[in-house]
């Protein structure tokens, strides 16, 4: 059992070690992760970002999307960043370690804005991954339903709202719900997502909720 698991990893590795995407982050260590360039593709397509814009970024370590995100808005701009997980500062970030799912770091999110209201909501947060899917999608759509409940209190009108998902049983009721509260929305699954991921993005535009 112990070599099938370990042989397993191995191949993981070469693969991970062979991926464009990887090797284009070790050559330049600005971009943080590979996620910046399913963020930058995702731009290109429904271009969420515009300059002098207040982003909420949740899940955001290693930083790959504020770091994205804190270019496009410009120095007039504003990042609140949170995440369990430690976070290297980046200009035009205000970062928060901690956990979603405390109702502290919640009201901290809200308190940082200040009676403002953000534009663009993004969420690339995820549970830890157990392998077995009846255990990680609930956990995964409890997280998702909580960055959801955040554009209720504090997206502005028509603000934009971009998140990751996977695939199962719940995203249809999920996107019931997003339907109901914007105007578009697209599926997207950049060409940095592996395919054989089940994640994919719901990029949500022209919030109406008042």
């Amino acid at each position: 059992m112990f070599y099938k698991k370990n042989k397993k990893k191995n191949i993981w590795l070469k693969k991970y070690l062979k991926d464009i995407y990887v090797k284009q982050v070790k050559k330049n260590n600005k971009l943080r992760s590979r996620s910046w360039f399913k963020l930058q593709q995702i731009q290109k397509l429904d271009k969420i970002f515009k300059p002098n814009m207040i982003v909420i970024d949740l899940g955001c370590s290693p930083g790959g999307w504020s770091k994205f995100a804190s270019i496009k808005i410009g120095l007039k701009g504003k990042i609140i960043a949170c995440d369990l997980l430690p976070m290297k500062q980046i200009n035009n970030v205000e970062y928060i370690q901690g956990d979603l799912c405390d109702k502290n770091i919640f009201n901290l999110i809200k308190n940082k804005l200040n009676n403002l209201k953000a534009q663009v909501i993004m969420s690339d947060i995820s549970p830890n991954i157990s392998g077995i899917s009846e255990i990680d999608i609930p956990k995964f759509f409890y997280l998702s339903e909580l960055a959801l409940k955040l554009c209720y209190s504090i997206l502005d009108f028509n603000g934009n709202f971009l998140i990751k998902v996977f695939q199962g049983i719940e995203l249809k009721k999920y996107l019931k719900k997003i339907n109901s509260l914007f105007k578009t929305i697209k599926i997207r699954k950049p060409n940095a997502s592996r395919s054989s991921s089940r994640e994919i993005y719901i990029v949500a535009k022209g919030y109406q909720n008042k």
